[in-house]
């Protein structure tokens, strides 16, 4: 077994027919992350027959003195079940990588390791996938465990909608709570929509602030995966908006009032008073609410008589299945629910184009436990989605040295 180095077309014709081929281990994203400070390199593995059974693409900076630190994003595409050719694969990349001045090598393997329903219980898993991680562990990596939040590069835990069923069957699965926010949204006036320019401006606007990427990374992901690229946007009809808030205001005021007439002509020891009681809480919050939204919609109508875009949401196609690469909302309209429309809209336009799934991207593995999180999970579990679980991070030294030196001149500084 040996390394060798590939061109683009090489690594293209090896990645799109290996089982776990992924868009980040292209040459688009290759072309993308070496306009933005990573020098880029294609490498293959070749057993004795000299028939290539590997490769990845590595990303790279120079980040001390001349020493170099790598990480191959989803891990290199090669069989890890096999501990003797794992072991052959690390020696190999030691001696490469560590000669050309490389001192770190971070891997993440796009290999599931278990399959879990919306509540986090296991339907089924990878029985390979803890001697995968052993192997790659006894070669000499260091396995940054099995973290149920966030890990350095790219999510551990992501979840998936199966489009296998028509649009009604998969919304009588979903969640209540996401019906009805899916109802909301479209009864607020919101419409969304796929913008044929495949503009991002607007949508950069609700992700910048948390996202430390530049407009034009984003400009450069449209232009490098370009027909395989579609931008969501979702946008309020301010004149819809103002109807639809008015009435819901006048419903609900209505119920109110219809409650606190039962709650006054009602013994004091009446059982079904406190039911009544709640219920009218509820109904003031919701009041509360509707009234908001109507003095927000009154003045959107003056100021934005056209519509205004509050969501959006970039997709990414790729082997028969899109992928939400980045979504953002503008926070003032939160409470109206367009990143459920986004993905509802989502469902029914992929359905028709005969696509097997819509991953939405990362979540977090902590089902039971409340937590910052919680609320991501809520948004994507609620589609009645699967959550595939990777089996995670690995670093190797390739220059203990330098590796060891770096390492405390940060902790000196």
């Amino acid at each position: 077994m040996k390394i060798v180095k590939l061109n683009s077309k090489q690594f293209d014709l090896f990645t799109e027919n290996h089982r776990y081929r992924n868009y980040y281990q292209t040459s688009m994203y290759s072309n993308v992350m070496s306009k933005f400070g990573y020098k880029t390199q294609y490498l293959g593995v070749v057993n004795e027959n000299n028939s290539l059974i590997g490769a990845a693409l590595i990303l790279y900076r120079t980040i001390f003195m001349k020493y170099k630190i790598a990480y191959a994003p989803r891990g290199f595409l090669f069989n890890y079940e096999n501990k003797q050719k794992v072991y052959e694969l690390t020696e190999q990349l030691k001696k490469v990588l560590g000669k050309s001045g490389f001192m770190l090598l971070r891997i993440d393997p796009y290999i599931p390791l278990t399959v879990r329903d919306a509540n986090g219980a296991i339907m089924n898993f990878n029985n390979m996938g803890n001697t995968i991680i052993e192997n790659i562990k006894d070669a000499g990596f260091k396995y940054k465990g099995k973290n149920l939040y966030f890990e350095t590069e790219k999510p551990r835990w992501e979840a998936l909608i199966t489009l296998q069923k028509n649009a009604e069957e998969i919304f009588a699965k979903l969640d209540k709570r996401t019906r009805n926010k899916i109802r909301k949204a479209t009864n607020s006036g919101i419409i969304v929509s796929r913008d044929k320019s495949q503009g991002i401006t607007n949508l950069f606007k609700f992700i910048e602030q948390r996202d430390k990427k530049p407009l034009s990374f984003y400009q450069e992901m449209v232009k490098q995966f370009s027909e395989n690229i579609d931008i969501y946007y979702a946008k309020i009809k301010t004149e819809t908006f103002l109807i639809n808030s008015r009435r819901n205001y006048e419903k609900e005021q209505e119920y109110n009032d219809e409650l606190a007439e039962k709650i006054q002509n009602m013994e004091l020891n009446d059982p079904d008073r406190n039911t009544y009681i709640n219920k009218k809480i509820q109904s003031d919050k919701s009041i509360t609410s509707y009234k908001a939204n109507l003095l927000k919609a009154t003045e959107l109508l003056k100021q934005k008589p056209d519509g205004i875009t509050i969501a959006g949401a970039m997709v990414i196609r790729y082997d028969n299945a899109a992928y939400i690469f980045v979504e953002g909302i503008n926070e003032t309209y939160s409470n109206l629910n367009a990143g459920y429309l986004l993905k509802w809209q989502m469902i029914n336009d992929y359905i028709q184009e005969g696509f097997k799934y819509i991953n939405l991207n990362a979540i977090v593995g902590e089902f039971e436990k409340k937590n910052k999180y919680s609320g991501l999970n809520e948004v994507k579990l609620g589609f009645n989605s699967t959550v595939t679980e990777y089996i995670g991070e690995f670093d190797i030294v390739l220059n203990k040295f330098a590796y060891n030196l770096y390492e405390k001149m940060n902790k000196r500084s």
